[in-house]
């Protein structure tokens, strides 16, 4: 896919179209400011004030260390702000479900803090996933689907394992755009049929993105400490630039696929997303399959010195977003960088066409084999669900189809020659004859590019109107890629985005933390209403 030429059929990332229209870009529609309060009746309830805003997991762990607040107190205080935030007020709709064991767990682990046992920098803190990633508890994985509302899963996903032994405590399941946004061409990000459509915090009437939107937007709200997401092409990227949060998507790999409702094996991941690039490289390391400490790439100096790429392919959709990266870069030249300008990718109009055929192939595939893991559900495969929605359209497919369910049951399997050769070229294009090659050439630490536009205005009718991205080359490479708030257009968050090679976390966090403490744009969302005419 190319964001140049296929963003009319984007999605998650909204990279899924593009083998079904191709077309041309979308223009970005000129955006007023938001200016207006929450809703009507609220003037009195300031949502953006917080006791815990803004902290990060070191905060809250000196909290818990100095006596001040235990995890049980922390955890009620996050448990109370998305009951005021997420159900009522706003009704951001960021949080699917709240764990009903929550306050046990964190009971639990203030009793071993009072016993001297600490099991690392994530004991006692909050943590929502999104809700395509099993838990083996009294919570449901559904990807949003009505369809898989019934039995929770058996076990917990291996991330979630991890998270558990590491001594977080689970808040929740996080809303998302419905299986992964990989149901139709013209879905609106953040909306499910069980958990409704997620909003942006910054300005309601505006979209949060997809498909990690409800960890998108509850990281953003202060709903959490810190969340999880998953990606298969933008889904952690995309939420997290659009809710001015940082988002991690990690080399396939890195982290466990396990337990997790898929969309295609060779391009998903799961990720942190976080107010901070270092509360998302602590849960980096620790929820990798081999654990690995990122802190030490946590360089104030990082940026000196390093080479980095313009990866000019993904500019020119937006002026203002264009004048953002503009000011970055100059900020990364500040800082020491060695900037290397207007770097293209030869393959670039080739790869969307390979992706789309893998991924149709590989969901088909991974889906029905996941589904065989779960016991008690309406469904036992693709087929079935396809057919539930028929029979329930009236509250799956009100606003959108399934035209993309429909196109991946007609797939015939992992032996198609046709899957075969579109995935040897989707990794060449992308890999040897993509970063890799720009990398070598240039000698680069580096790649970088506009994560996302600003937030579009949520519609149902005619679903998301995508600007412009750059999270494909990443995404169906395998390679790492995080994003940074790089500024705002309008008051909407923007991001940059740092990608390289394979297995290059440490190199990214480096070059992401010195340009965050450099400019530090993050800023708490401010809930406003509508936008005026």
């Amino acid at each position: 896919m190319t964001f140049q030429f296929y963003t009319k059929l984007m999605k998650r990332r909204n990279f899924f179209k593009t083998a079904v229209l191709g077309g041309g870009t979308l223009a970005l529609a000129p955006l007023s400011s938001c200016v207006q309060p929450a809703t009507k009746a609220e003037s009195s309830v300031n949502f953006a004030d917080f006791e815990l805003n803004e902290l990060t997991i070191s905060q809250l762990q000196e909290q818990m260390s100095s006596g001040k607040l235990t995890s049980e107190e922390i955890t009620r205080k996050y448990l109370d702000r998305i009951e005021l935030v997420n159900n009522n007020g706003p009704e951001l709709r960021a949080v699917i479900e709240m764990n009903p064991e929550a306050i046990a767990i964190a009971q639990k682990l203030d009793v071993e803090r009072m016993a001297g046992k600490l099991r690392g920098p994530m004991h006692g803190i909050p943590v929502l996933i999104k809700d395509n990633i099993d838990t083996g508890d009294q919570m449901q994985t559904t990807a949003g689907s009505l369809a898989l509302v019934g039995s929770p899963a058996p076990d917990d996903a291996i991330i979630v394992r991890k998270l558990r032994e590491a001594g977080a405590v689970l808040l929740g399941k996080t809303n998302l755009s419905e299986w992964a946004n990989f149901r139709s061409t013209k879905s609106s990000s953040g909306w499910s049929g069980r958990g409704g459509q997620v909003r942006n915090p910054f300005c309601l009437d505006r979209s949060p993105c997809g498909s990690s939107s409800g960890t998108g937007a509850a990281v953003s709200a202060n709903l959490c400490a810190i969340g999880i997401g998953t990606e298969t092409d933008g889904s952690i990227v995309c939420p997290s630039g659009i809710n001015g949060i940082v988002g991690i998507k990690p080399t396939v790999g890195l982290w466990s696929g396990d337990g997790i409702i898929p969309i295609s094996h060779s391009q998903d991941t799961a990720g942190p997303m976080a107010r901070t690039v270092s509360d998302a490289a602590i849960l980096l390391g620790l929820l990798a399959e081999k654990a690995e400490d990122y802190t030490p790439s946590l360089d104030i100096n990082g940026l000196k010195n390093a080479r980095i790429g313009i990866a000019s392919d993904y500019f020119g959709f937006s002026t203002e977003v264009d004048k953002l990266m503009s000011e970055a870069i100059q900020k990364m030249k500040d800082g020491g960088a060695i900037i290397i300008e207007n770097l293209k990718f030869e393959k670039r109009d080739e790869w969307g066409s390979a992706e789309w055929q893998v991924l149709i192939s590989e969901f088909k595939a991974d889906l029905n084999a996941y589904l065989m893991t779960r016991t008690g559900l309406k469904v036992q495969n693709l087929a079935d669900l396809i057919e539930f929605n028929k029979k329930n359209a009236d509250m799956e497919m009100k606003w959108f189809g399934q035209e993309i369910f429909e196109t991946a049951e007609k797939t015939t399997g992992l032996e198609d020659p046709v899957y075969l050769e579109a995935l040897k070229n989707s990794k060449r294009f992308t890999q040897k004859d993509g970063i890799d090659k720009l990398m070598d050439e240039h000698q680069l630490d580096a790649l970088i590019a506009p994560t996302n536009g600003p937030a579009w205005k949520i519609d149902w009718v005619n679903g998301d109107h995508f600007g412009g991205g750059s999270s494909d080359v990443a995404a169906i490479s395998g390679y790492p890629n995080i994003t940074v708030p790089v500024g705002y257009v309008h008051g909407l968050p923007v991001g940059i985005s740092f990608f390289g090679r394979a297995w290059s976390e440490a190199t990214l966090i480096k070059l992401a933390f010195a340009y965050e403490q450099a400019t530090k744009h993050r800023k708490a969302p401010a809930f406003l209403k509508e936008i005026d005419a």
